[in-house]
């Protein structure tokens, strides 16, 4: 080899002439790395043998792998159908099937759909130290927070993080709203899911307990996510802003908490806009507060008369506070910064005199009912918090320090040149400190899971609790072998593809890693399909924006758990495995609404159906209220509460789920169907085997019944002899009569029954009660999908009339029953004067008097009307009432937003269902495209887009339903049907 052909560093430079041929070109390697002058000190042995490595691989792809020496200086390298066989077809694209949208290497992009601390960030307390106190005492109180928009529920837990978090002490970052973590929350500046948190704090004696609180959203739409974290609290703090006091989601959250026996903790939040806003005197304030505590307890009394529910200030559920200036007090917690200075008093004394009709004589320097002093509750209470609030963002520096060093306030020169608000925030964090009062209240107020525990269990536990399961769930204890959960709300991870199960545990431990049973919501002893098995992957302890990961919790916590979310639509029960005694689940939840807004959803790209339909599934996880339907026509249809509840669960399937672009429907109402009149004709239907025969009638009933139905005031597995009872005493019903009720339907909580009305005299009972499981599904199934436009049937009593069976066991089985049992129910239901019902809306709007015409116009135009318009106490607003039918609705909030130039707000509620004007089998009217229904046409309209929707006949034929016997029977008896 010639070296004059190579540089010092062996890199090739060729002959001086390069027309000169060289008869062999020496093939020299290139010099490794390692091998330059100087490297081997610049380098770790470790890196080195990094370099040789990269080296022997970039060797080995330099060679051709297929290649073949036949010669030294030539290589032959095969066809690929030699390398692959004959039998492999070999393509050559010349043209890249990739397009250019998509990026050759995509880049990695990591999903976030809400604020997350990825540690545990740092607190006054250890996090050992909550774990031991839930773990291990029952100092513990699990409650939700509850109330209307924009009153201060998350405000309230701000007020506890900022004492509890130090990071988030800065005056910057007042305003955390620290349970918001959904970025749609963050836009919206509204609460729209609700968020679990867990606290240790401390009491005015200076013991900590533990808090295992759920923050709620405040708008009317999103009220499931109210009942479903109810579900699993033991009490309830409502809090009320003063100056608007007790709103329509307010009242329906006390209802449900009255329904459920649930201990009320009051807090009146807001008072500083009494001092600041309104300027308000002292007297005029207690009447303010007065009033709105009244207005709570009038709420209280429509629903029960026990005392026990009654909130009252005297009583130590009423709280004061301003949570955006820092501050919440009750009468003890005030009294005791007077105790401080002179403990001469008796506190429980001294804060009982603090509230009511009693008066402070200054000269006597005494208590006293008669009116001749100051009421004690201003002289002691406001009148020193109009002097706080005054002088702090008054000009009267000195006056101030003089005040502020009276009270034992010392603040730095450079605290008195902030802005009026945060130096107000800073003076009444340093006079008032930790909320302490507000723990106190809770405490007293609200039972310790375990307390509570007996109650819980016979509230929604379905199974026996005499048993020894059930001892166990009522006494809570944490050493059984047998550990029994409930799962009432599914949390999406904050990549959205997977769910924690927010699960209260009753009874025994659940570890990470245990396999446990997962029971659904149609699971019992007698049908065990709705079961899964699962392991825990992870249990946290939800803390807002982060998670405490442990690793075992015991009864009475309130946990998230993952990996157990798969089979689990909306609530569950989680049992360990190995239980040998029968399984019962907790009774899937009572919601305060009903999904009564439908729109229809699909993919504008066909091929990304799987993706929406993926989707869809986690929508029906994330939104309790939820309900997704596919139609006979393929349709894909979504339900909800409302106009915004449908417009966040659309941005959820569209940014977080699914992540495609959906072509979404207008919205329509959802219908029920009715009758009105008996039927006409005792219907009857055959098997196909010719061997049974059902005869049927159909009746409306009467009012009142289906809401006690659904309020659970009667109960289809209550013992015979008790819903008998209640309907002999409420309804006037024959002891015959309420004692043949078979079943509610379409489901537990249905509002039609089926009636047995035969006599033993005609049909026999033995063999009758024999086919009553299957007679009771066909009724469950015709009643959930009507003959008019498939709807719900509702307010229907179905009573069965004769029932011809044949002898044979095999020749009245399911498959011939249940058939014939939908059939005759539905002859029956076309026989008796068929009715559509739409949902009907309450709305509460505040507004200004000048806008009172444009609202009633606005309601006339969209079939609604007015029930009452009263003026709002203590401020200039009026109150008006109305009905609107909910098919009309769409948009109503934004033209009233308009044309009062947002002077008005308004909330929508489902208040009722509504026969629709007009029969829907009136052939005679005739659909006008383009044009608004009116009158008695509208259920015919209506009946016929919704077929039309829904990919079905565009009119109801009731001969499809009647067998040809009693078609012939019929025209012999010369008898002529106007449908």
């Amino acid at each position: 080899m010639d070296e004059d052909l190579y540089d010092e560093f062996g890199n090739y430079i060729g002959p001086e002439n390069e027309d000169e041929e060289l008869d062999e070109i020496p093939q020299v390697p290139s010099p490794s790395v390692a091998q330059v002058p100087g490297f081997e000190a610049e380098m770790e042995e470790e890196d080195l043998e990094d370099v040789e490595r990269v080296e022997k691989m970039a060797l080995n792809l330099a060679e051709p792998q297929n290649a073949v020496v036949l010669h030294e200086d030539k290589q032959y390298y095969p066809s690929a159908e030699e390398v692959y066989g004959p039998e492999v077809d070999v393509v050559v694209q010349e043209q890249d099937t990739q397009p250019l949208t998509q990026p050759i290497i995509e880049p990695i992009r990591q999903k976030r759909v809400a604020i997350e601390t990825s540690n545990v960030p740092d607190t006054v307390y250890k996090k050992e130290f909550l774990y031991d106190i839930l773990s291990q005492t029952d100092d513990v109180r699990t409650f939700i927070i509850a109330g209307h928009l924009h009153h201060g529920k998350t405000a309230l837990i701000d007020l506890l993080v900022y004492y509890t978090h130090p990071d988030t002490r800065s005056p910057k970052r007042r305003s955390l709203r620290y349970t918001d973590t959904h970025y749609l929350e963050r836009q919206r500046v509204m609460s729209i899911k609700s968020t679990p948190m867990t606290l240790a704090v401390q009491n005015m004696q200076g013991k900590s307990y533990a808090f295992q609180c759920l923050d709620t959203p405040g708008h009317v739409d999103f009220v499931d996510e109210i009942a479903s974290p109810m579900a699993v609290a033991d009490g309830v703090v409502i809090v009320v802003d003063v100056i608007e006091g007790i709103m329509v989601n307010t009242t329906r959250a006390i209802r449900h908490a009255v329904i459920h026996d649930m201990p009320i903790v009051l807090v009146l939040n807001k008072i500083d806009r009494l001092i600041l806003e309104l300027r308000l005197p002292p007297n005029d304030a207690y009447h303010k507060l007065r009033h709105v505590i009244d207005e709570v307890n009038d709420s209280i009394c429509q629903i029960s008369m026990d005392p026990k529910h009654r909130v009252s200030p005297e009583l130590g559920n009423v709280c004061f506070a301003s949570f955006d200036l820092g501050y919440c007090f009750t009468l003890a917690s005030f009294a005791k910064l007077y105790l401080d200075k002179n403990g001469k008093l008796d506190l429980d004394d001294f804060s009982k005199r603090l509230w009511g009709n009693i008066y402070f004589d200054r000269e006597s320097r005494k208590f006293t009912k008669l009116s001749t002093g100051i009421r004690s509750f201003v002289y002691f209470i406001l009148e020193p918090l109009y002097k706080l609030h005054t002088l702090s963002i008054s000009d009267e520096q000195e006056k101030l320090k003089r005040q502020l060093r009276s009270l034992n306030i010392f603040l730095k020169p450079k605290d008195f040149l902030l802005e009026p608000k945060p130096f107000l925030q800073l003076v009444c964090a340093s006079f008032f400190g930790f909320p302490t009062g507000l723990v106190e209240s809770i405490v007293r107020h609200i039972p310790s899971p375990r307390e509570n525990a007996s109650h819980k269990a016979n509230q929604f536990y379905t199974g026996p609790v005499n048993s020894s399961i059930g001892g166990s769930l009522t006494s809570m204890n944490r050493e059984d072998s047998t550990m029994i959960a409930h799962v009432t709300k599914l949390y999406n991870t904050v990549d959205a593809n997977n769910f924690y199960a927010l699960a209260r545990i009753y009874t025994g431990k659940v570890r990470k890693g245990q396999k446990v049973q997962v029971l659904g919501e149609n699971y019992s002893v007698e049908d065990e399909e709705d079961m899964a098995k699962a392991y825990i992957e992870e249990i946290c302890l939800p803390g807002g924006r982060y998670r405490v990961p442990i690793e075992e919790a015991t009864a009475g916590m309130l946990v998230l758990l993952a990996g157990v979310d798969n089979s689990i639509s909306k609530t569950a029960t989680i049992v360990s495995e190995g239980v040998q005694d029968d399984l019962y689940i907790f009774r899937p939840l009572a919601h305060m609404s009903e999904s009564i807004f439908k729109v229809a959803v699909e993919p504008y790209n066909p091929s990304e159906l799987p993706k929406m339909l993926d989707g869809l599934r986690k929508i029906n996880k994330s939104y309790p209220l939820a309900i997704t339907k596919v139609e006979e026509s393929g349709e894909h249809t979504i339900f909800g509460t409302g106009e915004l509840y449908m417009d966040c669960l659309l941005y959820d399937l569209r940014v977080l789920y699914s992540e495609i672009e959906i072509r979404v429907s207008d919205p329509v109402a959802r219908f029920c169907e009715t009758v009105v009149d008996v039927s006409s004709l005792k219907c009857f239907a055959e098997t196909p085997n010719r061997k049974n025969r059902l005869s049927m009638i159909v009746e409306p009933l009467e009012k009142g019944i289906a809401s006690d139905i659904e309020n659970g005031h009667v109960k289809i597995n209550w013992p015979q002899k008790r819903t008998s009872e209640f309907f002999q005493r409420q309804y006037d019903w024959d002891l015959l009569a309420s004692r043949s009720i078979w079943a509610f339907g379409p489901d537990d909580r249905g509002t039609n029954i089926l009636r047995d009305d035969t006599l033993e005299m005609d049909v026999d009972k033995k063999t009758l009660g024999q086919v009553k499981e299957f007679i009771k599904q066909g009724f469950q199934w015709g009643t959930r999908e009507g003959p008019l436009c498939d709807e719900t049937i509702r307010n229907a009593n179905f009573r069965i009339m004769d029932a011809v069976l044949a002898q044979e066991p095999i020749y009245r089985g399911g498959g011939q029953i249940i058939p014939v049992a939908r059939r005759v129910c539905y002859s029956s239901f076309l026989t008796a004067s068929p009715r559509l019902m739409e949902p009907v809306y309450m709305i509460e709007v505040h507004t200004p008097a000048d806008c009172l015409p444009v609202i009633y116009d606005l309601l006339m135009r969209r079939r609604g009307h007015v029930l009452q318009d009263v003026p709002r106490p203590g401020s200039p607003l009026y109150l008006v009432k109305a009905l609107i039918p909910v098919i009309d609705s769409c948009g109503f909030e934004t033209d009233l937003r308009v044309h009062t130039q947002g002077q008005a707000m308004c909330q929508q509620v489902f208040d009722h269902w509504e026969i629709v004007p007009g029969d829907p089998l009136d052939k005679s009217i005739k659909p006008r495209p383009l044009e608004t229904a009116r009158g008695a046409e509208l259920a015919r309209d209506f009946l016929v887009k919704t077929r039309r929707r829904k990919g079905l006949s565009e009119d109801v034929a009731i001969t499809r339903y009647f067998d040809q016997e009693m078609i012939d029977s019929l025209k012999d008896a010369d008898v002529v049907l106007s449908l």
